[in-house]
């Protein structure tokens, strides 16, 4: 029987596969530790770290206060690490941190740790613990280790950490407007330029409590329509001292207009009243 080339080297692989695997379920299930540790190590510097990780995780109790348990643990951390499981690997690398301050390993093993916790960071959108951590994580890794080969990374991370949660609240002052929470689009814009002053949102955020402000002011009672809609030109002239030539410019000039007409009308009825 005559076998295509293909097909045999698709059998090949596949009876490869099955023996690895059979070898590999059967040091899970052996009581040999040795042999263990030294097939962990091989499958890890192959890059198999799942496979490495379950039998890492199965020696540390072997190998605990022995020279190589400071080994072990931290690799068993950076499987994990390199596998994707953060929070597993912040956990893991924190533990060995704490177990071992004076390992060799201890500066990479802080900063994986700060790492882990930067890669869990959600989108914008969602609840920013984990981002905060990471921020904080980071700058103790750079507090610690200010001449580390890692500091370039880690400023770098804090830095898309940091504008993150510009974009939250950024997004949530936006929000505000378009629910017309006016009051709250306000004050939230007002925080958010005091909170990141050197933001890339804030020409935008500038333009959003702009927004809020003339819905307020054009809607107002007679007796605070004036100093609001004063306040508005106030605001216009900050716009384009900073940004004269704004993205926004266009539709600022035609609120502007209506702005100025408002204010015009309302003089002429203060002086017809007050004759």
């Amino acid at each position: 029987m005559n076998f295509k080339p293909l097909s045999v080297l698709s059998l090949i692989v596949l009876l490869s596969t099955f023996i690895s695997c059979n070898e590999y379920q059967k040091l899970l299930n052996s009581d040999d530790a040795s042999e263990k540790y030294k097939q962990a190590e091989v499958y890890y510097n192959s890059g198999e770290y799942r496979k490495a990780n379950r039998l890492f995780e199965q020696i540390i109790p072997k190998y605990r206060g022995k020279a190589q348990a400071q080994r072990i643990i931290f690799f068993f951390a950076d499987s994990y690490f390199q596998t994707k499981s953060y929070y597993l690997a912040a956990y893991q690398y924190e533990n060995f941190i704490k177990s071992y301050p004076q390992s060799d390993r201890i500066q990479e093993a802080t900063f994986k740790a700060a790492k882990s916790y930067y890669f869990s960071s959600p989108k914008f959108s969602l609840d920013q613990e984990d981002t905060y951590t990471a921020i904080e994580k980071l700058q103790v890794f750079i507090n610690l280790y200010p001449n580390s080969e890692f500091i370039v990374e880690a400023n770098q991370m804090i830095s898309e950490l940091q504008e993150k949660l510009e974009q939250k609240d950024f997004e949530i002052a936006k929000q505000y407007y378009t629910i017309r929470d006016y009051q709250s689009a306000i004050k939230s814009s007002e925080n958010f330029i005091a909170s990141f002053p050197g933001t890339k949102y804030r020409e935008s955020a500038l333009f959003n409590k702009f927004k809020a402000s003339y819905e307020i002011a054009v809607n107002s009672v007679f007796s605070k329509k004036l100093d609001r809609l004063q306040e508005l030109q106030q605001q216009y002239e900050v716009i384009l001292r900073y940004y004269p030539e704004t993205l926004f410019l266009s539709e600022l000039e035609d609120k502007m207009k209506t702005v100025n007409t408002e204010i015009d009308k309302l003089k002429q009825t203060t002086t017809t009243l007050t004759k």
